[in-house]
């Protein structure tokens, strides 16, 4: 192994994330226990999801701040269809992944067609959403679902909870088309300089219409893991999640610039800050305590995988 494979931010990102385990699992009894660690993946897998495309969002050097209030929004819809519009649930949840894809497709027309910058587009569609979603429910939760719908959010597989043999599919797939397809390599010249990957015959507008779109559609899929979870739909769902994916990202050493970043740093960020937040709680630490140990944590990472990355480079 190469000095400068040694010092990647994917290496030195499983090094912390096995030393929290150990520490964790020392601190407390109750943290390293099957039942536990499969409980935290259900958990964490609706930020998982949307981490996945977010990747792709965030290398292109853009961002999207609405995938919270898509959630929100598909959540809703899947009860409204249903229950107040009486179609089958079936088809009230294809019809919430359609929404969710096309909210994602509007955000990348207002960024691309109208060179919006992504941070504004997303900011005020992000209240656009959530907005819909609290007019839609009319601050009215669903309940009521059919019990083979809580297979979706509550059921296992081979002892492994549905929704993360979900989330594997999706990272597989992820971490293939970034890596080793036309598209990926796309994805990645459009962040390291867009107006060059322009005049190499890329399609800028496609390949970022299809990103947002992407997001857009994993954003109602995480709804619907997330309705069939709690057993029940409300207008707030997924508030806040969007900090929760930015931080996984930014943590897996996909940089807010654009043009590196890999799904598997994204799924060790992921895994570091969920374990971070069960370990801490477990221990009686209260929740802004762990706000601020996990953002310590961010900017270590941060601040040490730039320091390393500019060494091994030298």
């Amino acid at each position: 192994m190469t000095l400068r494979s040694m010092l990647r931010h994917e290496t030195l990102l499983a090094l912390i994330l096995a030393v929290a385990l150990a520490i964790l699992a020392f601190n407390n009894d109750r943290f390293f226990t099957g039942a536990n660690l499969l409980n935290q993946g259900r958990l964490m897998t609706e930020v998982g999801l949307i981490a996945v495309v977010m990747t792709f969002v965030i290398v292109t050097g853009g961002i999207d701040l609405s995938v919270g209030s898509i959630l929100g929004l598909c959540a809703i819809l899947v009860g409204v269809f249903w229950k107040t519009l009486g179609l089958p649930l079936p088809l009230a949840m294809g019809l919430s992944l359609v929404v969710g894809t096309l909210a994602g497709f509007v955000n990348g027309v207002i960024i691309t067609r109208f060179r919006v910058p992504p941070l504004i587009a997303t900011l005020a569609t992000l209240a656009l959403y959530r907005g819909l979603a609290e007019g839609i429910s009319q601050a009215q939760s669903i309940r009521g679902y059919p019990s083979w719908f809580f297979v979706l959010g509550q059921g296992s597989v081979l002892g492994i909870p549905t929704q993360l043999w979900l989330l594997l599919v999706a990272a597989l797939v992820g971490f293939f088309v970034l890596r080793f397809t036309a598209f990926g390599r796309a994805t990645y010249a459009i962040g390291n300089n867009e107006r060059g990957a322009e005049f190499s015959g890329i399609d800028v507008t496609r390949t970022k219409l299809l990103i947002y779109s992407a997001s857009g559609f994993v954003s109602a899929l995480a709804a619907l893991v997330f309705v069939s979870r709690v057993s029940t739909t409300r207008s707030d769902m997924g508030s806040g999640i969007e900090l929760d994916v930015i931080t996984a990202v930014v943590l897996g050493g996909t940089s807010i610039f654009g043009g590196r970043g890999l799904v598997v740093g994204t799924l060790l960020g992921l895994c570091l800050v969920q374990v971070l937040k069960n370990g801490l709680a477990l221990s009686g630490v209260r929740g802004d305590g762990t706000i601020v140990i996990i953002g310590a944590v961010l900017i270590a990472a941060v601040l040490i995988s730039n320091f390393l990355s500019r060494y091994a480079s030298d």
